[in-house]
C-alpha cells in the first residue's frame, strides 16, 4: 500500500494551478446519461472517485473515447439501469445517477451509496422528492429501484438545501413533462455548473444561482462540450498550505468568488492575501484566532473543516472550529494530537490551542479532507511524517505529491 512521507518544516514558493473540480464534475459525469447524442468533457481530474463514476457509466453501456483533456461519452446505447453495489459502495454521489436514468428510461435501479465515513448522510430528501415527481420507489436487498410511467413536474421544497438531492431532483427534472420548481436549492457553485452544462446540452432551467430553480421539461437533450469550473475546495488547501509555512505562493485556476467566506475569515485572522481574477496570491502572515462554523454554501464549507483545524495548530492563539454538517467529522484529530497538537473536543466543537510545534509521526488517514489536514500538518512538522493509507486523497485531489513538491516541498509517494 502506497504512503506518502514528507520531510518539514517546508518553506514553499512558486504557483500551483488547481484541477477542474470533482465535485463539480461528479454530477456532471451522471448528467451525460441524459444525453443523446456524444457529449465532450474537457480537463477531467485523474482521481479514484471520477475513474470509478467512469466505471459505473461503461458498466450502463456507455462508450467512453479519448483522454482526460478530451473525454467523450457516447450514451446511445444503454443497455441497462443497474448500478452495481460494487461500483457504488465506495463513492456517494453514484446516487446522481438515479435521477438521470429513472427520467430517460423511466427505471432505475441503484445501490445504497457509500463513500467517506464522517456521517449518516440520508438520501430520503432525493427519494421523496422524486416520489413527488411520479416516481414509484422501492427498497430492495440493499438497492433503490425506482419506476415510473412518466415523470411529471410539479413544486418541490427540499427540507434542507442538500447539493446531492438537488443535483439528483434537477436531473430527474429535465426530461419530465412540465414544470418543475424547486425551491431551498443548494447554492454551492457546483449546483450552479451542473446546470450550466445541462442548459448546454438543450435544457430549460432558470433562477441559477438562486434558492429558487426553475425547469421546463424538454423530450431530448441533445449533446456538446463542456469544462466543469475550478476546485474551490482543493484552492482552499493550497492557499492554507501557503499560510501555514509562511510561504508566499499563487494559487491559480479557480474562481475566488468561490471562496469568499473562507477568504474573508483567512484575512480577518490576518492572512495577506491579493484576490485576482482566477488566482490568490499568498503573503508570509502573522495570524490570530480563527472561529469558524461550518455551514451550507455561501457559508464556511465542511469540505474546508479538516484544513482550518490544521491551520490553527500553528497560530499563538486559541480557535474554535465548530462542525454543522456532519456528526464524525473530526476524526483526523487525535491524528494531529499524535504529531503534538493541543485540540480537545466539545460535542461538534474542535478548541485548537495553537502555538505547540508540531513532530513527524505515522498518521492514517480516515477520509478524503481529513486526509489533506494531515498532508499540511507535515509540511510544517519537525522532522519525518509519514501518511498512510493515501487512497483516501486520491479521491480528490490530483497529483497532490507533484504539486507540493513542485512548490518546493520534500514530499514523496513510496509503495
Amino acid at each position: 500500500m502506497e504512503k506518502l512521507i514528507i520531510n518539514g518544516p517546508a518553506k514553499l514558493n512558486g504557483s500551483v494551478r488547481v484541477s477542474r473540480a470533482k465535485n463539480a464534475y461528479l454530477p456532471i459525469l451522471a448528467g451525460v446519461l441524459l444525453c443523446e447524442e456524444p457529449v465532450t468533457l474537457k480537463n477531467i481530474p485523474e482521481l479514484r472517485d471520477i475513474n470509478t463514476m467512469k466505471k459505473l457509466l461503461e458498466n450502463l453501456g456507455v462508450k467512453i473515447t479519448g483522454d482526460n483533456t478530451a473525454m467523450t461519452f457516447d450514451c446511445s446505447k444503454i443497455d441497462h439501469v443497474e448500478a452495481t453495489y460494487d461500483l457504488v459502495k465506495t463513492m456517494r454521489a453514484s446516487i446522481c445517477v438515479l435521477g438521470p436514468l429513472l427520467t430517460r428510461f423511466n427505471e432505475a435501479k441503484v445501490s445504497l451509496p457509500g463513500g467517506c465515513a464522517i456521517g449518516t448522510r440520508p438520501i430520503d430528501i432525493h427519494l421523496s422528492k422524486l416520489e413527488k415527481l411520479g416516481a414509484n420507489i422501492q427498497l430492495e436487498a440493499g438497492y433503490v429501484h425506482a419506476t415510473t410511467k412518466g415523470l411529471i413536474g410539479t413544486n418541490l421544497v427540499l427540507d434542507f438545501p442538500s447539493v446531492g438531492a438537488t443535483e439528483n431532483i434537477l436531473m430527474a427534472a429535465v426530461l419530465a413533462k412540465g414544470t418543475t420548481k424547486i425551491e431551498n436549492c443548494a447554492l454551492e457553485p457546483e449546483v450552479t455548473d451542473l446546470a450550466n452544462f445541462l442548459n448546454t446540452m438543450g435544457a430549460k432551467i432558470t433562477g441559477i444561482g438562486t434558492k429558487t430553480l426553475v425547469v421546463e421539461g424538454v423530450e431530448r437533450l441533445t449533446g456538446g462540450e463542456y469544462e466543469a469550473i475550478g476546485d474551490r475546495i482543493e484552492a482552499a488547501t493550497y492557499i492554507i498550505a501557503g499560510l501555514m509555512t509562511n510561504s508566499e505562493i499563487k494559487v491559480e485556476g479557480f474562481v475566488p468568488e468561490h471562496l469568499e467566506f473562507v477568504l474573508n475569515k483567512m484575512k480577518a485572522a490576518g492572512a495577506k492575501l491579493e484576490v485576482e481574477d482566477q488566482a490568490v496570491h499568498v503573503y508570509p502572515s502573522k495570524m490570530t484566532s480563527i472561529d469558524v462554523d461550518t455551514a451550507p454554501y455561501p457559508g464556511f464549507p465542511t469540505d474546508v473543516q479538516a484544513q482550518f483545524i490544521a491551520l490553527a495548530t500553528t497560530i499563538e492563539e486559541s480557535s474554535v472550529i465548530t462542525e454543522n454538517i456532519f456528526e464524525n467529522r473530526f476524526m483526523h484529530v487525535p491524528e494531529l494530537v499524535r504529531m503534538g497538537a493541543d485540540i480537545s473536543l466539545k460535542g461538534n466543537a474542535a478548541i485548537v490551542k495553537g502555538g505547540n510545534t508540531l513532530v513527524g509521526a505515522p498518521v492514517m488517514c480516515t477520509d478524503l479532507r481529513a486526509s489533506a489536514a494531515l498532508v499540511l500538518a507535515g509540511l510544517v512538522a519537525e522532522g519525518e511524517t509519514e501518511v498512510q493509507r493515501v487512497y483516501h486523497l486520491d479521491r480528490g485531489y490530483e497529483k497532490l505529491a507533484m504539486k507540493l513538491s513542485n512548490l518546493g516541498a520534500d514530499i514523496k509517494r513510496v509503495d
